[in-house]
C-alpha cells in the first residue's frame, strides 16, 4: 500500500504514546489518516510522541487522555474523536498492561486493572465507535491481541485470560458487523521489545529466581523459532494492510505474527 491509501480517514489508537500503538499511529499518519493518540505518560513524553507523529503525518495528529479503566472516559474519548475528525472509521484497541505473578500470589488489584484495561476498554470503545461506522458505511477494528490469546504461558493469569477474551469479543463483533462494512480482526504478536516487554522481563526474572538475560533467551525468544523479537513495524504494516480495501474479506480473523512459536 503507498502513500495516502488512507487519506481522508480517521484513526483512533489507544495506547499510542510508546511501543506498538506509536508505531501503528506513525504507520496510519504517513499513509493520510488523521490520527487520534492516546495513552500513559509524562507531558514531555506525550508531546514527544505528538511530535514525532505529525513530522511523519499527512493530516491532523491529535491526543486525548483517558483512563482506560473507565467506561465513561472511554466514551468521552471516542466522543472527543468524533467531535475533532467527524467521524471513526478505524479503530485500533492497543492498550495494555502486564503483571507477572503465580497465581496464589497475583494481587487481585492488579487483575481488575488487567482485565479492565486489556479486554473491557476494547469492549466500550468499540461500543462507543460502532455507530460512527455504521453512519459513515463502513470501517475498521483492529484489536492487538498476542500470541497468549492463542496458548497461555504461566504467571500471567490475568495477561492471558484478557487476550483469549480478545479473541472472542473479535469473532463475535466481526459476525455482528460482517454486512455492514465493518472488519473486525485481532493480531497475535509475539514477544516484541516494548516498554511493557522490558518491564516483563524483570517481573519474569524475579517470579522464575533466574537472571534478565536468561528470560530474553530461555523463556521470551525460545518460544519464537526466529529467535528475534517481532518487529513493530512489522505489525505496523499488517495494521495498515488490515485498514485498507484489499482487506474487505478479513473479519473475524485472529493473526498470528510471532516468529513460528504457534508452529510448535
Amino acid at each position: 500500500m503507498g502513500i495516502h491509501t488512507l487519506a481522508g480517514r480517521s484513526a483512533l489508537v489507544t495506547g499510542s504514546t510508546s511501543g506498538i500503538g506509536l508505531g501503528i499511529a506513525t504507520t496510519l499518519a504517513a499513509n493520510g489518516a488523521r490520527v487520534m493518540l492516546n495513552g500513559l505518560g509524562s507531558k514531555d513524553e506525550i508531546d514527544a510522541a505528538l511530535a514525532s507523529v505529525r513530522a511523519a503525518a499527512k493530516d491532523r495528529v491529535e491526543f486525548i487522555a483517558a483512563d482506560m479503566r473507565s467506561p465513561q472516559e472511554i466514551e468521552d474519548l471516542v466522543q472527543g474523536t468524533v467531535a475533532a475528525f467527524g467521524t471513526i472509521d478505524i479503530l485500533i484497541n492497543n492498550a495494555g498492561i502486564q503483571h507477572v505473578a503465580p497465581v496464589q500470589d497475583f494481587p487481585p488489584e492488579k487483575w481488575d486493572d488487567i482485565i479492565a484495561i486489556n479486554l473491557s476498554s476494547s469492549f466500550h470503545t468499540i461500543r462507543c465507535a460502532t455507530p460512527s461506522m455504521l453512519a459513515s458505511g463502513g470501517g475498521r477494528i483492529v484489536n492487538i491481541a498476542s500470541a497468549h490469546a492463542l496458548v497461555a504461558s504461566p504467571f500471567k493469569s490475568a495477561y492471558v485470560a484478557a487476550k483469549h477474551g480478545i479473541a472472542g469479543l473479535t469473532k463475535t463483533v466481526a459476525l455482528e458487523l460482517a454486512e455492514k462494512d465493518i472488519t473486525v480482526n485481532a493480531i497475535a504478536p509475539g514477544y516484541v521489545r516494548t516498554p511493557l516487554v522490558d518491564m516483563q522481563i524483570a517481573d519474569t526474572a524475579r517470579a522464575r529466581g533466574i537472571s534478565e538475560e536468561a528470560v530474553i533467551s530461555d523463556v521470551m525468544l525460545k518460544a519464537q523459532p526466529t529467535k528475534r523479537f517481532v518487529g513493530i513495524d512489522e505489525i505496523a504494516e499488517l495494521v495498515l494492510f488490515l485498514c485498507g480495501d484489499s482487506a474487505a474479506s478479513i473479519t473475524g480473523s485472529i493473526l498470528p505474527i510471532e516468529g513460528g512459536w504457534l508452529a510448535q
